[in-house]
């Protein structure tokens, strides 16, 4: 296996703390890592690397807690740590980095950095010669705000790294539970048989965030929640629920068929928004016991009025044979009563039933993302009593994925991802084309809102949205499942 140097730019960011190097650590804990790994944390402090890893190992303590390393794990774990100091827009600067490198190692660039700086990034690695040898790049979202700026970075990491070499992270696909749902849908027989709609009733997929702005507004008010998660956390959750069985598990398998539900997802129009489209501004309320600010209340909000929505609610179908007829119910918001990501899939009624009134409960399966992976299966039987013969009664078959593996925890995304970024699997990343797809199909759905007139609607802090957002679900003879 050819030699890793793993580069983060912004290694002293927020990211980094709390979620790249604990990642990191907790994959050397595992002995997962390479022997011959080298990590350069490149950032613009002037300091040494000794320097650097102290500090860092303080951030780790107070972000890892319980899980922090211990003396002898850190002595382990910080010689493979080294610090550069450059300034981001400074070519001069990256000839440090130049020195650094050994051409005959896979080069692995993490741009940990607002989106503003990748171009100039990867433009002064060229300039310095850090490019010569075999070069990987991982950045993070948001790959563009619109499908144009979103070509303007695809085309700026085109000009330096082939497509093959370009890592996108969603950090969701890193997740067990998203993983387990392509060995769910495609390696038990019974559920696959069924995973159409024949069966399938209609689909949910819930993103709910606690937090409020936490001091991005002016970032967050030009972005909105549709943009900020429906455009890919939503998106890629919605296209593994969707998409037909690849050919294999290579990246470009996967990334096809993901790619196929993206273009067959119906477009909202400025006709139609007004039915399929709620969109929401969270106002003053309360979050865990406690008064919380609305969205103008936010510290950095200088405006008296917005119109970016923090919460949206779309009823979305995928045009194609499997799915004729069944919505997909996608749902997100900051500032909801609990942190949870989950999808349902609400099964049809039984189109006979022999057990009377009542009695017909549909199947449903529940998939967690968070706050507890895992999942779960409402089945009927038949309920213990001898007064009544034939009195049914649903039961949860519930797979925790820490419990059932024996796990104290479940592995955090960043760790398969950088694992995957590593050894050069590309199969739980994002590709171009779906990316821009994505952004077509958000792009259309917001100007379609803007000639329809469809207006964020105020809600409470620690609620599930506007009213209008249950009225969306409702009228269909449907609800949400919390």
């Amino acid at each position: 296996m050819t030699a890793v140097d793993l580069i983060i730019f912004g290694a002293n960011g927020d990211l980094s703390a709390r979620k790249l190097f604990p990642a990191l650590f907790q994959l050397h804990r595992a002995g997962l890592l390479p022997t011959d790994l080298r990590i350069a944390g490149v950032s613009r402090e002037q300091e040494d690397s000794i320097a650097f890893g102290n500090k860092l190992r303080g951030r780790l303590n107070a972000a890892m807690a319980e899980s922090a390393p211990s003396d002898q794990e850190w002595l382990n774990f910080q010689p493979l740590l080294s610090h550069i100091a450059a300034d981001f827009s400074s070519a001069k600067d990256f000839q440090s980095l130049k020195s650094w490198l050994d051409d005959d190692r896979v080069s692995l660039f993490y741009l940990a950095t607002p989106p503003a700086l990748f171009s100039p990034i990867c433009d002064h690695l060229a300039q310095s010669d850090c490019l010569t040898g075999d070069c990987r790049i991982v950045l993070e979202k948001p790959i563009g705000e619109c499908l144009e700026s979103s070509r303007t970075v695809n085309d700026t990491l085109a000009r330096f790294f082939d497509e093959k070499s370009i890592y996108r992270i969603d950090h969701y696909l890193g997740k067990e539970t998203v993983q387990n749902l392509l060995v769910l849908r495609f390696a038990n027989r019974f559920i696959n048989s069924q995973w159409d709609q024949s069966c399938i009733d209609h689909v949910q997929i819930t993103v709910g965030e606690v937090v409020g702005i936490e001091g991005r507004w002016s970032y967050y008010d030009k972005v909105g929640q549709l943009r900020d998660m429906v455009q890919n956390h939503l998106m890629q959750l919605l296209c593994l629920v969707a998409m037909e069985p690849p050919n294999s598990l290579e990246a470009d398998s996967i990334r096809d068929e993901k790619v196929k539900i993206v273009k067959a997802l119906r477009r909202v129009t400025a006709a139609t928004a007004a039915d399929h489209v709620v969109r929401g501004q969270y106002a003053e309320g309360w979050s865990k016991g406690k008064a919380v600010p609305g969205y103008l209340q936010e510290p950095g909000c200088e405006k008296t009025a917005s119109d970016t929505e923090t919460f949206v609610a779309i009823k979305a179908h995928v045009d194609n044979w499997r799915w004729a007829g069944v919505p997909f119910y996608l749902r997100t918001g900051k500032r909801m009563p609990e942190k949870v990501t989950e999808i349902i899939i609400q099964y049809k009624e039984l189109p006979h039933n022999i057990f009377g009134d009542g009695a017909n409960i549909p199947n449903k399966l529940i998939i967690r993302l968070q706050p507890n992976e895992g999942i779960e299966l409402t089945m009927v039987s038949k309920r213990q009593s001898l007064k009544d013969k034939l009195s049914l009664q649903s039961h949860t078959l519930d797979l925790d994925f820490r419990e059932a593996d024996g796990f104290d925890r479940i592995p955090d995304a960043y760790e398969r991802l950088f694992l995957d970024a590593i050894n050069g699997d590309q199969s739980l990343f994002v590709g171009r084309e779906e990316i821009e797809e994505s952004w077509r199909w958000c792009d259309e759905l917001v100007a379609a809102c803007q000639s329809a007139g469809v207006e964020p609607k105020p809600y409470h802090a620690g609620t599930w949205g506007p009213p209008k957002a249950e009225i969306l679900i409702e009228r269909d003879g449907r609800s949400w499942h919390a």
